[in-house]
């Protein structure tokens, strides 16, 4: 087993005893008679472990214990005792130690101490690569879109992340509402406790009461032992409500008091158990409309409807297509080991007027679906699924005269600006009109250039 040892005691048969042992079973072991020995290796080589005695000539364990975890925060620390140090021992663990180790030694007892440790430490730098991971993953920079409607919403995520407060996220399916609340708690003090999602269209009515507040053992048939419920499970932490409408009316209730009282009742259960948790709910229906038609409390509106993030649908931030198109061409390159530049103009041009129903999630699918079907570079308009190709989706026309007009004129302007591949002189030359009209009229409607 490869693992870095350092064993520290002033009495020199324990430590060549303890090199002997731990260098038999694999272990790279370095041996030092005192503290400041041991502070002076510490400083070259990074040990997964120190096993030390408490008293030791020049610097006690309880120092080097206090010392080492300023230094070496990573390095698991196993104290040496005997019966009767039993208390300077507890004081050791609570600065930090791990666990300590009787004298006289069984050396089976501490190989296999050692060997947990280690699996301890394994488990610990897994989950913190995993959790580095998913805070990069989440972070709110990472979502896509430059538009003015996206950076309203990278303002609000900034905002409320610093704050307790519940958020209820809006908008269609597939806009990405359980990644601005992923964005919202790996940006908020809450993010090293755990980030729960459930999707309350997904639970069964008869259970949900169950997979909420979790239930007792016998509370039901089927209830062979006690389960945790999400609320229980995000303690600390944040609690996602996919699809909050979806909750029944009597179940609202319950979720109202336990949002209130900041405490929950497991089915079968009598004594309440207290939480600290934040909500994070979303809904692709309208539930102010519920609420008028009965369907959803009005009391649990308002408390999970803090403050409130609506999320653009994919056609009302069109001008975010070629960034999220970029993207999921990153992404999937990675996945699929290849190696596509983007999409040619043609393909992104249909990929700009189609009508996204399914939003981001429908993009996203046929990106990859491009990529795993591509021979190219750049995905063509052959590599889309045939419902797009075979027919040319373009925007409806506004009624009202004003309104076509400058529709039809920030287009052709749209059109211009890429035939002459940026240059706003030559593009006014050609519309017949002056540079300052050009730039006025680009002002006006909203055109913006690369």
């Amino acid at each position: 087993m490869n693992a870095n040892i350092l064993v520290v005691d002033d009495e020199r048969t324990i430590r060549d005893s303890l090199k002997m042992i731990l260098e038999e079973e694999g272990f790279n072991t370095n041996t030092a008679s005192n503290g400041n020995e041991a502070l002076a290796l510490i400083n070259e080589i990074d040990y997964d472990i120190m096993i030390t005695d408490l008293k030791m000539p020049e610097m006690d364990g309880l120092e080097l214990v206090e010392q080492c975890k300023h230094l070496c925060p990573q390095t698991l620390i196993v104290i040496i005792t005997a019966h009767a140090s039993l208390e300077s021992a507890i004081q050791a663990l609570r600065a930090g130690a791990y666990d300590y180790i009787l004298k006289p030694f069984d050396f089976d007892d501490v190989l296999l101490k050692l060997k947990r440790l280690l699996k301890h430490k394994e488990l610990m730098i897994e989950n913190q690569a995993l959790r580095r991971e998913m805070e990069e993953r989440y972070d709110f920079s990472n979502i896509v879109g430059k538009s003015p409607q996206m950076q309203r919403v990278f303002e609000l995520i900034k905002k409320v992340a610093r704050t307790k407060g519940n958020v209820l996220v809006t908008g269609k399916s597939g806009t990405g509402k359980e990644l601005v609340a992923r964005a919202i708690h790996y940006n908020s003090e809450r993010h090293n406790k755990p980030f729960i999602p459930i999707n309350c269209g997904a639970v069964v009515g008869t259970l949900m009461e169950s997979e909420f507040f979790g239930h007792k053992k016998g509370a039901f048939t089927g209830a062979v032992h006690d389960k945790d419920g999400h609320f229980k499970m995000a303690n600390g932490g944040t609690l996602f409500l996919d699809e909050v409408g979806d909750i029944p009316l009597h179940l609202q209730v319950k979720l109202l008091r336990a949002i209130e009282e900041s405490e929950i009742l497991p089915v079968g259960g009598t004594t309440p158990i207290k939480i600290d948790v934040r909500i994070i709910a979303a809904s692709n229906r309208n539930l102010m409309e519920a609420v008028d038609n009965g369907e959803f409390r009005d009391d649990l509106y308002y408390r999970l409807n803090v403050v409130e993030i609506r999320l653009p649908g994919l056609n009302e931030r069109r001008e975010d297509i070629p960034l999220l198109v970029e993207h999921f061409i990153k992404k999937y390159n990675a996945e699929l080991n290849r190696k596509v530049i983007n999409a040619d103009n043609e393909t992104m041009r249909l990929l700009m007027n189609y009508p996204w129903k399914g939003g981001i999630r429908e993009l996203e699918n046929v990106i990859e679906r491009a990529l795993i079907l591509t021979e190219n570079e750049y995905i063509t308009k052959n590599d889309l699924p045939p419902n797009m190709i075979d027919v040319e989706y373009q925007e409806p026309v506004p009624e009202r005269l004003k309104d076509a007009v400058a529709s039809f004129e920030r287009d052709h302007i749209r059109y211009m600006l890429d035939k002459y591949s940026n240059n706003k002189e030559e593009a006014a030359k050609a519309l017949d009109i002056s540079l300052s009209s050009l730039y006025r009229k680009m002002d006006e409607l909203g055109v913006k250039t690369s």
